[in-house]
C-alpha cells in the first residue's frame, strides 16, 4: 500500500497516521495489529508538535473505527479530561477539540459535535498553524455536508454554501495528500448541492484519480457519491446508479457507517426512479445492515456515556492524586472541611506572627440547583470541578483552597506581600470575574443560565470560626443584593451564622 506521509501530520505521531491510512484503504487486519502495537507503547512519548490529549482523542477515534467501543470511550474520556477546557489555546488544543467533535458526530452525539468543531476552527485561527486550521476546517465542512443532504432545500443551500467556503479555505492551506483529496471531494459535493454540476464533476473526477492512486477508500467513496449526485441531477439515472453503487462498495470496504447509510439510501432512491425494484430492495437491505434503530439508540447512549465517563475519570484522577485521602474532596481534589480545620490554625498563627492580616474568602455557586435540574447531576459535578480549577488558577500556590460543602468553597489567603490590608477583596473580585467570564460551553453546552459565584470576605486577627462567621454574613449580603458580587465584612466574632439560601 502506498504510504501518505501528509495524512494527519503536524500533531499526530507517524505510527498513528499509519493506522488511519490502513483503515482508509480497508486493511482492517493490519490496522488491528498496528493499533495494538500503538496502545502497548502508551502515550508518554510527548513531543513538541503534539500532546497527550490530542493523541488520546485521535486513538479513541481509531478505536471506534475498529469497533472497539469500550476502549474508544475510555480513551476519549481520558483525552477530554486532559484537555484544558478553560481557554483552549494552541494548535494541539484545536486539533484535539476538532477530533473530539468528529468522534461525537460519528457516534451520533451530534448536539455538541458541530459546536466543538466550530470552536476548534476559532482556536486554530488564533494559533496561526495553517495545517491544523485546514484539518479543522475540513472536519467542520464534512459534518455540514452530511447534515445538509437531509434538510429542506433552503436550509441545505445555506449549509452547502458554508461548507464550500470552508473547503475552499482549506485548499488554499494544503499541498498534496489526504487532506487535499478530502477537500476536493467534499468541495465537489457542496458544489453539486448548489447546482454547479460541471464544476462539481471536474473536482470529483480529480479527487477520484488521486484517491485511487493513494488507495484512499474514504475519498474514493465520497468522489463516487458526488458523481452519482451529478448524474442524477443531469437525468442520467443509469450512470447515477453505477456511481452510487461504487460509492457504497467503497464505504463498505472501509467500514464507514455514516457513508454506508447515506449512500445506500441514495442508491435506493435512484433505483426507485429507474423502476428497479430489485435494486431498491438490495440497497435497502444494505441500509439495514449499516445501521438500524437499535444501533442509533446505542449510539446516543454511547454519547451520554462518554460525558459521564469523562467526569468519572476526572474525579478518579483527582482522588488518586490526593496524598492524604482523608483530607481531600474526591470530586474536586481540593482540601475538604477536615483538611481546612486541621491546617488553618497553623496558617493563621503564622500569618499573625508575621504581622499580616489573615483573610478568609467564602464563595457559593449561584443557581447551582438550576444546573443540576436542567443539565443533570453529572454536569453539576463537572461545574464544581471547573470552579475548583478556576480557584487554583486565580490563587497563589500557598493559599489553602477548600471545598467546604456542596457548592460552597473556602479560600484562606496566605499573602506574603508587605501590604495585606486589601488582599482579600482583591483576590475575591478576581475569582468572581474569572467565573463570570469563563466559557462554560465545553462543560454545559447550551444552557439557560451559566454559573456565577457570590463571595463573602472577612479579614482580621481571629480564629477560623470567627472569620468564617464574618465571611458568611458577607456572603449572605451578596446573595440578597443580587448574586455574582463580592461583599466584605470584618465581622463580629459573636454573630450567629445566618442561613445561606441554596443557589
Amino acid at each position: 500500500m502506498r504510504q501518505d506521509d501528509s495524512l494527519m501530520s503536524g500533531h499526530i505521531p507517524a505510527q498513528d497516521r499509519r493506522v488511519r491510512a490502513l483503515l482508509d484503504s480497508g486493511h482492517f487486519h493490519d490496522a488491528d495489529v498496528a493499533f495494538d502495537e500503538l496502545v502497548s507503547t502508551g502515550t508518554n512519548l510527548v513531543g513538541e508538535q503534539w500532546n497527550r490529549a490530542t493523541v488520546l482523542v485521535h486513538r479513541a477515534w481509531l478505536s471506534w473505527r475498529l469497533n472497539r467501543i469500550p476502549q474508544a470511550l475510555e480513551l476519549a474520556a481520558e483525552g477530554w479530561t486532559d484537555l484544558d477546557a478553560d481557554q483552549p489555546i494552541g494548535a494541539s488544543a484545536a486539533q484535539t477539540i476538532s477530533i473530539l467533535g468528529n468522534l461525537l458526530e460519528t457516534i451520533g452525539h451530534r448536539e455538541s459535535a458541530l459546536e466543538l468543531m466550530s470552536l476548534s476552527v476559532q482556536v486554530a485561527r488564533e494559533a496561526g498553524d495553517p495545517e491544523t486550521l485546514a484539518h479543522c476546517l475540513v472536519r467542520q465542512a464534512s459534518a455540514l455536508i452530511f447534515r445538509s443532504v437531509a434538510r429542506e432545500v433552503s436550509a441545505a443551500e445555506r449549509l452547502f454554501g458554508t461548507a464550500r467556503d470552508l473547503f475552499d479555505e482549506a485548499l488554499l492551506l494544503v499541498g498534496e495528500g489526504q487532506l487535499r483529496r478530502v477537500s476536493l471531494a467534499g468541495g465537489a459535493r457542496a458544489l453539486a448541492g448548489l447546482g454547479r454540476l460541471p464544476e462539481a464533476e471536474r473536482l470529483a473526477q480529480r479527487a477520484l484519480e488521486l484517491s485511487k492512486e493513494a488507495e484512499d477508500g474514504f475519498c474514493t467513496a465520497v468522489a463516487n457519491w458526488v458523481l452519482a449526485v451529478v448524474r442524477r441531477d443531469q437525468g442520467d439515472l443509469h450512470s447515477a446508479r453505477t456511481f452510487a453503487s461504487r460509492a457504497l462498495d467503497s464505504a463498505e470496504s472501509i467500514g464507514d457507517t455514516m457513508q454506508m447509510m447515506r449512500y445506500s439510501l441514495d442508491l435506493a432512491s435512484v433505483c426507485v426512479q429507474l423502476g428497479d425494484a430489485v435494486g431498491e430492495a438490495a440497497a435497502l437491505r444494505r441500509t439495514v445492515r449499516a445501521g438500524s434503530a437499535a444501533v442509533e439508540t446505542l449510539q446516543e447512549g454511547l454519547g451520554q456515556a462518554l460525558e459521564q465517563r469523562r467526569v468519572a475519570v476526572q474525579a478518579q484522577r483527582l482522588a488518586t492524586a490526593a496524598q492524604e485521602a482523608a483530607v481531600r474532596d474526591p470530586l474536586t481534589g481540593l482540601v475538604n472541611r477536615l483538611g481546612l480545620q486541621r491546617q488553618a490554625p497553623e496558617l493563621l498563627a503564622e500569618t499573625a506572627a508575621q504581622g499580616r492580616i489573615p483573610w478568609l474568602v467564602l464563595l457559593d455557586v449561584d443557581w447551582f440547583k438550576d444546573v443540576n435540574d436542567y443539565a443533570g447531576h453529572a454536569a453539576g459535578d463537572a461545574t464544581l470541578q471547573e470552579v475548583a480549577h478556576l480557584l487554583r488558577r486565580e490563587c497563589r500556590a500557598d493559599d489553602l483552597i477548600c471545598r467546604w460543602a456542596g457548592d460552597e468553597f473556602v479560600v484562606l489567603l496566605v499573602d506574603d506581600a508587605e501590604d495585606s490590608r486589601h488582599a482579600g477583596p482583591v483576590v475575591a473580585e478576581r475569582i468572581r470575574s474569572a467565573v463570570d467570564r469563563h466559557d462554560w460551553r465545553l462543560v454545559l453546552g447550551c444552557t439557560r443560565r451559566v454559573p456565577t459565584v457570590s463571595i463573602g470576605v472577612a479579614g482580621g486577627p481571629a480564629k477560623l470560626d470567627h472569620l468564617f462567621a464574618a465571611a458568611d454574613i458577607a456572603l449572605y449580603r451578596a446573595k440578597r443584593a443580587g448574586r455574582n458580587r463580592v461583599e466584605t465584612d470584618h465581622g463580629d466574632p459573636e454573630q450567629d451564622r445566618p442561613e445561606i439560601r441554596g443557589g
